[in-house]
Formats: structure tokens, sequence, C-alpha cells
């Protein structure tokens, strides 16, 4: 387990050193501005939709921060060749991907605790309203749902040869869950003979990561989420995670590191 921290402690602190973070702090700088001018024209109403603006660019931010920083750890472990004296420690393969992942998600998870953090503050002084319970459901749920983008995204480092690739196929896969995930099910009821039960395969078979998009919970300020709701996510995101994990492991032993 200590191996598996040292090679996670060393993936966040690659994260930190990148340009990422810069990215990171200039669209902080940019959702405060936003929500700051909530009262602009008079209208109280338009806090929502610069809310959901801003909540949707945090989102898409937190996909391409956990695609990309976990699409290529494995891969720029080979291209350098330091994944030779890693394994000579000796330090395991599965170690290795659960200390890229357990990496990965730590750093994605400070992304989203400071976008937050900045959302948190200005929206709740600009509206005198602090649910604070609502923004920790919120927050974990999206954590959860960075957990298994980079679980998906390791996944990936091992099957395909390009990070690239791995990076488009990665986010193409997340955003159409994201979007037609929920409807698949209508769809596939509404379709007859081997389409319709292909459908239903691929509903009950995907992650359904529209499950942890709670938006709406804090841009229309509702009642906070049922707890046991909240654990059954947690299980079904680590449940896949763990499953990504275990096949990435499988397929990364097999591989010759010269490859």
């Amino acid at each position: 387990m200590n191996k598996t921290l040292a090679i996670a402690g060393v993936v966040v602190v690659e994260m930190i050193r990148r340009k990422d973070v810069y990215v990171l702090w200039i669209l902080t700088v940019v959702i405060t501005l936003l929500l700051g001018s909530v009262n602009m024209f008079g209208d109280p109403g338009i806090a929502r939709y610069l809310k959901e603006a801003c909540l949707s660019l945090i989102w898409l931010c937190s996909v391409v921060i956990s695609a990309s920083t976990a699409a290529r750890k494995i891969p720029m472990e080979r291209e350098s060749r330091t994944i030779f004296p890693l394994l000579a420690k000796p330090v395991t393969r599965l170690q290795v991907v659960l200390g890229k992942f357990l990496g990965c998600w730590v750093a994605s998870g400070m992304s989203l605790v400071l976008f937050y953090s900045f959302f948190c503050v200005v929206s709740g002084s600009r509206e005198q309203q602090w649910p604070l319970i609502n923004y920790a459901q919120a927050l974990w749920l999206h954590t959860l749902f960075c957990g298994v983008v980079v679980a998906m995204a390791i996944l990936g480092s091992v099957l395909f040869t390009s990070v690239a690739a791995n990076m488009t196929i990665v986010m193409v896969s997340v955003f159409s869950i994201l979007f037609l995930g929920r409807h698949l099910h209508k769809v596939a009821s509404r379709t007859e003979g081997v389409g319709g039960v292909l459908l239903d395969g691929i509903y009950y078979g995907i992650p359904h990561l529209e499950w942890y998009d709670v938006r709406e919970l804090i841009i229309h300020n509702w009642p906070r989420l049922d707890w046991g709701l909240i654990g059954f996510d947690t299980l079904y995101g680590f449940a896949y995670c763990l499953l990504f994990l275990l096949l990435a492991w499988g397929r990364f032993r097999r591989q010759p590191l010269t490859a």
C-alpha cells in the first residue's frame, strides 16, 4: 500500500507542475466573474442561468482534466522508459495501475474542491443562501464521477496505442452516456427484435454516469438528496472503478513493456 501511495503522490505532484493548474485557476476566475454579475439587468432569475453555465463549465473541465491526466500516465512511463526502474523497486504492475488511478483521482478531486469552493462562496454571497450539504453531496457525486472517468482512461491507456485516441474515445463515451444513456431503455422498449435487445443490453451494461449529475440540485436550490441514494451511487461508482481497474491490470500484466 505504501508503494501505491508513493506512486499516487508522484502523480499529484506532476499534475500540479503541469500547465493544467494554471488553466484551472483561469477558469476559476472566469466562473467567479460570471457569478459576480448575477444581478445585471435587475433580473434576479438570471442567477440560475449563470449558475447553470458555470456548473456546465466545471463539468466540462472535470472530464477533460480526468481523461487527459489518466490517459497519458502509463504510456508516458513506457515512452520515457521510467517504467523499468519503477518495476525494479520491486513494484508490481497492479500497484502501478492502482497508484496511477489513485493519483489521478486525487488530482481531479483537488481541482473540483477548488472549483466548488469558489462557486459556493460567490453564489452564496449573492443569493444569501448557503446550502452546504447540497454542495457537499454534489461535490462527492462529482468526485465519484471523475473516479469512473479516470478508471476508464486508465483502461484505455493499456488498450490503445495513441494517447489522443484514448482521450477522444473516453470523452466521447462519457458525453454520450451523460446525454443519451438515460434514454436508451425508453428507445429499447419501443424497438422490436434484436435491436431492442441490443439497446437494453447496452443500457444495463454501461456505467450510468448521468446519475452523478445533480446540477439541478444546486441551480434550483432543491432539498438535499437522500443519504441512502448517495450510498448506493457510491457503491455503484466503486464497483465500476474496480471493474475497469481489474481489466486494465489484466491487460497490462500481459503486455510486453517494449511494445
